[in-house]
Protein backbone atom coordinates (compact mmCIF):
# COMPACT_ATOMS: atom_id res chain seq x y z
CA UNK A 1 0.00 0.00 0.00
CA UNK A 2 2.80 2.52 0.58
CA UNK A 3 4.52 2.20 -2.59
CA UNK A 4 0.84 3.15 -4.28
CA UNK A 5 0.47 6.03 -1.81
CA UNK A 6 4.20 7.31 -3.18
CA UNK A 7 3.32 7.48 -6.57
CA UNK A 8 0.01 9.69 -5.96
CA UNK A 9 2.25 11.97 -3.34
CA UNK A 10 4.42 12.15 -6.63
CA UNK A 11 2.12 13.01 -9.35
CA UNK A 12 0.53 15.52 -7.08
CA UNK A 13 3.94 17.33 -6.43
CA UNK A 14 4.69 17.49 -9.69
CA UNK A 15 1.19 18.49 -10.63
CA UNK A 16 1.49 21.39 -8.13
CA UNK A 17 5.33 22.16 -9.71
CA UNK A 18 3.87 22.72 -13.33
CA UNK A 19 0.91 24.86 -12.01
CA UNK A 20 3.85 27.50 -11.16
CA UNK A 21 4.70 27.24 -14.45
CA UNK A 22 2.12 29.89 -16.44
CA UNK A 23 4.26 30.46 -19.20
CA UNK A 24 4.78 27.23 -20.02
CA UNK A 25 1.51 27.03 -20.86
CA UNK A 26 -0.90 28.48 -22.96
CA UNK A 27 -3.88 30.57 -21.49
CA UNK A 28 -5.12 33.84 -21.06
CA UNK A 29 -1.51 35.50 -22.21
CA UNK A 30 -1.38 38.96 -24.66
CA UNK A 31 -0.01 37.73 -27.68
CA UNK A 32 3.31 38.53 -28.89
CA UNK A 33 3.69 41.53 -31.47
CA UNK A 34 5.99 40.35 -34.53
CA UNK A 35 6.94 43.26 -36.96
CA UNK A 36 9.26 43.47 -40.10
CA UNK A 37 11.48 46.21 -39.52
CA UNK A 38 13.85 45.70 -42.23
CA UNK A 39 15.49 43.76 -45.31
CA UNK A 40 18.82 44.12 -45.60
CA UNK A 41 20.73 43.18 -48.41
CA UNK A 42 23.80 41.09 -48.20
CA UNK A 43 24.29 39.95 -52.00
CA UNK A 44 22.84 40.91 -55.00
CA UNK A 45 23.92 38.32 -58.30
CA UNK A 46 22.13 37.38 -61.16
CA UNK A 47 21.16 34.09 -59.46
CA UNK A 48 21.64 34.35 -55.74
CA UNK A 49 20.28 36.95 -53.65
CA UNK A 50 21.12 36.96 -49.81
CA UNK A 51 19.00 39.15 -47.42
CA UNK A 52 18.69 39.52 -43.64
CA UNK A 53 14.80 39.85 -42.49
CA UNK A 54 15.19 41.94 -39.34
CA UNK A 55 11.88 41.31 -36.92
CA UNK A 56 11.10 42.82 -33.86
CA UNK A 57 9.04 41.36 -31.39
CA UNK A 58 7.48 42.50 -28.60
CA UNK A 59 5.68 41.16 -25.68
CA UNK A 60 3.11 42.82 -23.62
CA UNK A 61 2.20 40.31 -21.12
CA UNK A 62 3.01 40.23 -17.58
CA UNK A 63 4.89 36.72 -18.06
CA UNK A 64 7.90 35.77 -20.40
CA UNK A 65 7.25 34.66 -23.59
CA UNK A 66 9.17 31.53 -25.31
CA UNK A 67 9.57 31.50 -28.92
CA UNK A 68 10.54 28.46 -30.69
CA UNK A 69 9.94 29.07 -34.58
CA UNK A 70 8.93 31.56 -37.46
CA UNK A 71 7.58 30.26 -40.61
CA UNK A 72 7.79 33.25 -42.72
CA UNK A 73 6.91 34.56 -46.38
CA UNK A 74 7.30 37.99 -47.87
CA UNK A 75 5.50 39.00 -51.03
CA UNK A 76 6.50 42.17 -53.13
CA UNK A 77 3.48 42.82 -54.96
CA UNK A 78 2.34 38.94 -55.65
CA UNK A 79 5.74 37.73 -56.07
CA UNK A 80 6.81 35.45 -53.71
CA UNK A 81 10.34 37.15 -52.63
CA UNK A 82 11.25 34.78 -49.79
CA UNK A 83 9.83 32.22 -47.45
CA UNK A 84 11.19 29.81 -45.11
CA UNK A 85 11.19 28.37 -41.33
CA UNK A 86 13.71 29.81 -38.35
CA UNK A 87 14.34 27.73 -35.23
CA UNK A 88 15.82 30.22 -33.27
CA UNK A 89 14.81 29.31 -29.94
CA UNK A 90 14.62 32.28 -27.36
CA UNK A 91 12.98 33.74 -24.03
CA UNK A 92 11.16 37.13 -24.40
CA UNK A 93 10.79 38.80 -20.46
CA UNK A 94 8.17 40.43 -19.54
CA UNK A 95 6.87 43.59 -21.77
CA UNK A 96 9.73 43.60 -23.11
CA UNK A 97 10.71 44.12 -26.71
CA UNK A 98 13.16 42.24 -28.84
CA UNK A 99 14.97 41.77 -32.13
CA UNK A 100 15.99 39.00 -34.13
CA UNK A 101 17.57 38.22 -37.77
CA UNK A 102 16.73 35.55 -39.88
CA UNK A 103 19.04 35.24 -43.21
CA UNK A 104 17.34 34.55 -46.05
CA UNK A 105 18.64 33.00 -49.74
CA UNK A 106 16.70 32.91 -53.14
CA UNK A 107 17.02 33.68 -56.42
CA UNK A 108 14.83 35.89 -58.45
CA UNK A 109 15.56 35.24 -61.62
CA UNK A 110 12.65 33.30 -62.55
CA UNK A 111 11.01 36.82 -61.29
CA UNK A 112 12.79 39.36 -63.14
CA UNK A 113 10.09 40.27 -65.39
CA UNK A 114 7.79 40.74 -62.69
CA UNK A 115 10.01 42.58 -61.08
CA UNK A 116 11.20 44.79 -63.69
CA UNK A 117 7.40 45.79 -64.26
CA UNK A 118 7.05 46.52 -60.49
CA UNK A 119 9.89 48.64 -60.42
CA UNK A 120 9.21 50.50 -63.65
CA UNK A 121 8.13 53.25 -61.96
CA UNK A 122 10.37 53.38 -58.61
CA UNK A 123 8.49 56.68 -57.06
CA UNK A 124 5.27 54.44 -56.64
CA UNK A 125 4.75 52.53 -53.90
CA UNK A 126 4.45 48.99 -54.07
CA UNK A 127 2.76 47.04 -52.27
CA UNK A 128 4.48 44.32 -49.26
CA UNK A 129 3.12 41.28 -47.39
CA UNK A 130 4.34 39.19 -44.33
CA UNK A 131 2.37 35.74 -43.91
CA UNK A 132 3.46 33.47 -41.44
CA UNK A 133 3.12 31.74 -37.97
CA UNK A 134 4.96 32.27 -34.54
CA UNK A 135 5.30 29.26 -32.25
CA UNK A 136 5.70 30.34 -28.99
CA UNK A 137 5.29 28.48 -25.91
CA UNK A 138 7.82 25.93 -24.02
CA UNK A 139 6.04 22.91 -22.93
CA UNK A 140 3.22 23.34 -25.70
CA UNK A 141 3.23 25.36 -29.08
CA UNK A 142 1.27 27.81 -29.06
CA UNK A 143 0.70 29.30 -32.68
CA UNK A 144 -0.08 33.07 -33.99
CA UNK A 145 -1.15 33.78 -37.49
CA UNK A 146 0.92 36.52 -39.01
CA UNK A 147 -0.56 39.12 -41.46
CA UNK A 148 0.92 42.21 -42.13
CA UNK A 149 0.76 44.17 -45.01
CA UNK A 150 2.64 47.69 -46.25
CA UNK A 151 3.98 49.48 -49.17
CA UNK A 152 7.78 50.38 -49.85
CA UNK A 153 8.73 52.87 -52.26
CA UNK A 154 11.73 51.66 -54.69
CA UNK A 155 13.19 54.85 -55.19
CA UNK A 156 14.60 54.70 -51.63
CA UNK A 157 16.34 51.78 -51.70
CA UNK A 158 18.31 52.47 -55.45
CA UNK A 159 21.71 54.00 -54.50
CA UNK A 160 22.28 57.07 -57.31
CA UNK A 161 25.05 57.18 -58.80
CA UNK A 162 27.88 59.38 -58.33
CA UNK A 163 29.51 61.27 -61.28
Amino acid sequence: MMPRLHWVALYLYTLLQLSGCSSWLPGNAREPELTLVKVQVVKAHLLEQRFILHFRIDNPDDDNVAVRSLTYRVYLGDLLLADGTSDQWFTLDAHHTGDFEVPVRTNLWEHLRGLVKLMRHPDRPVPYRLEGELQTGFLYAHTLQLARSGEIIPANFIAEKHR
